[in-house]
């Protein structure tokens, strides 16, 4: 299946900040994204723990949990932050959420693992799963109870990998290029990891292309029933 999916609204970047609501090594945050003019390349990431985002200009501070191969680029739906401004009562720009990519037209939550995006001309990128928030999304927002909040409305934005770097800019048409053949959306596979894991035993047919910590979940949790199942 391919097609047209979509389009970029805008192409955002943070630069790292020291704050008081990250536990983030050093105490710095780059989750304040902004939009930037013009073409923005983006590239593989290197090895997880090791390389930060692949994004060119943008910051990733806490290596353990962001940017590397396979946390190359976030993306989320400006119609995914519409819904959150009128619950929230509150403007949310885009970039708001920490996203390098603030896409028009796209339901991420359907989308597949491993699907592969042609995004303008030359950048192609493969979804890994969805962003599980922390302390510091939650300290970002300032908003009660937000990782509660944001896991149950069950919409985590796309974590993707760069597989042919490129340039990407605002008004950038996005086109599915590749979809795997199994059904493990990024909503399934992080209602999964989040709050229904009994679920994930059956995700692993998407494993090649999970997102490391996902991925570890999943594999960790399966594992333990197969050991209870021996016993």
């Amino acid at each position: 299946m391919s097609g047209s999916y979509g389009s970029v609204l805008s192409v955002n970047v943070g630069r790292a900040r020291a704050v008081p609501y990250t536990d983030a090594p050093g105490g710095a945050t780059g989750i304040d994204k902004q939009p930037v003019d013009g073409p923005v390349r983006v590239a593989p990431a290197g090895p997880p723990g090791v390389a930060g985002s692949g994004v060119s200009g943008d910051a990733v501070c806490d290596l353990r949990f962001h940017g590397g191969a396979d946390r190359a680029v976030y993306a989320f739906a400006r119609e995914e932050l519409d819904d959150w401004q009128r619950e929230l009562n509150r403007v949310l720009g885009s970039g708001s959420f920490g996203e390098n990519l603030t896409v028009l037209g796209m339901d991420l939550r359907h989308a597949l693992i491993g699907e592969r995006w042609r995004v303008g001309p030359d950048a192609v990128v493969e979804v890994t799963g969805g962003r599980i928030p922390c302390r510091t999304f939650a300290g970002w927002l300032g908003e009660k109870g937000w990782v509660r909040r944001f896991t149950r409305a069950g919409s985590p934005g796309a974590m993707l990998r760069v597989i042919e770097a490129g340039e990407i800019s605002a008004g950038d048409h996005i086109t599915v290029v590749h979809r795997p053949d199994h059904d493990v959306t990024v909503s399934r596979l992080f209602r999964a990891v989040t709050t229904e894991r009994s679920m994930l035993p059956g995700l692993l047919v998407a494993a090649p292309w999970m997102e490391r910590e996902q991925l570890e979940i999943a594999r960790q949790y399966t594992a333990k029933l197969a050991t209870r199942a021996d016993r």
